[in-house]
């Protein structure tokens, strides 16, 4: 009995080990490993799909939109504009991606395959036409649109991909999306020429982006110092005339520490790490 007993035990212990091995390694190989190459946008992204601090801020950013837009509703205000402005119709002039169209999954992929931004990728993720829209900003867009307040998307994609954004932007539930008001980049990355387009015909009651030059070409290309006191000289319309979403992923700010260089993964580092303010 002693005998079968030890072969008994054995054998359950064998079973244990073997069973605890495989559910290790099944376990190792499911949790993927961040690639050292674009580890540092790790934090970013997480922010931006796990935070619920994300969330809150897209909300009060949607929330001062929308009192911004009664405000300018309102007939009290309106006598406030000269003559020639109170009969133009209203838009809003707003961008797209992190604005509208949330990208954080691309932007993972890109992470865990070690896989810089470029066209192909990005293509490939609009066209399947699945971004989620940034929380608060369905409700409010289609509010503007009940006032008949025209909405008017600029975007620095690419008019390859026009078709597959319309039917995303209309994907999460967006009332007035057309060729007409999907305004993509075509030759130039600033947005003046679309924003002067807009004014031709309509007064612009607000403009909405994530990253400062969809608000004014004072921005573009500037150094940070020269993007802060930019910032600082219209401090008055932020949260009025200017509406700013958070993007921790990517952006100009990124590219102002580059000094808008073409750098390699490694200068960019060194770039991130000299830039960091120590006490």
């Amino acid at each position: 009995m002693k005998a079968k007993q030890y072969i008994l035990a054995a054998a359950l212990m064998a079973a244990s080990i073997t069973s605890t091995y495989f559910i290790t390694v099944s376990t190792a190989q499911q949790a993927p490993t961040v690639p050292p190459l674009l580890d540092y946008q790790t934090s970013g992204t997480l922010y931006m799909q796990k935070a619920a601090e994300y969330r809150a801020l897209a909300y009060q950013a949607y929330n001062l939109a929308r009192w911004q837009l009664d405000a300018d509703l309102d007939k009290k205000n309106i006598k406030k504009l000269a003559k020639a402005e109170r009969k133009r119709p209203r838009a809003v002039m707003i961008d797209i991606d992190e604005t509208v169209l949330d990208n954080s999954p691309a932007q993972a992929k890109s992470i865990l395959t070690a896989s810089p931004f470029n066209s192909k990728d990005w293509y490939a993720w609009g066209e399947m036409r699945k971004a989620k829209a940034v929380p608060g900003v369905v409700e409010f867009l289609n509010y503007a649109t009940s006032k008949r307040v025209k909405v008017f998307f600029a975007s620095n994609r690419d008019q390859v991909q026009k078709q597959a954004t319309i039917d995303n932007l209309k994907n999460i539930g967006l009332l007035d999306v057309s060729a007409e008001n999907v305004l993509l980049r075509e030759k130039e990355s600033s947005k003046e020429a679309r924003k002067a387009s807009i004014e031709k015909s309509y007064r612009i009651v607000l403009l909405i982006g994530d990253n400062l030059d969809d608000f004014s070409s004072a921005f573009e290309k500037r150094t940070i110092a020269d993007r802060f006191a930019e910032t600082d000289k219209v401090r008055d319309l932020w949260g009025k005339r200017f509406i700013v979403l958070p993007d921790a992923m990517y952006g100009t700010w990124e590219n102002a520490i580059y000094g808008y260089e073409r750098l390699t993964e490694e200068k960019k580092a060194q770039r991130r790490a000299a830039a960091l303010e120590l006490p």
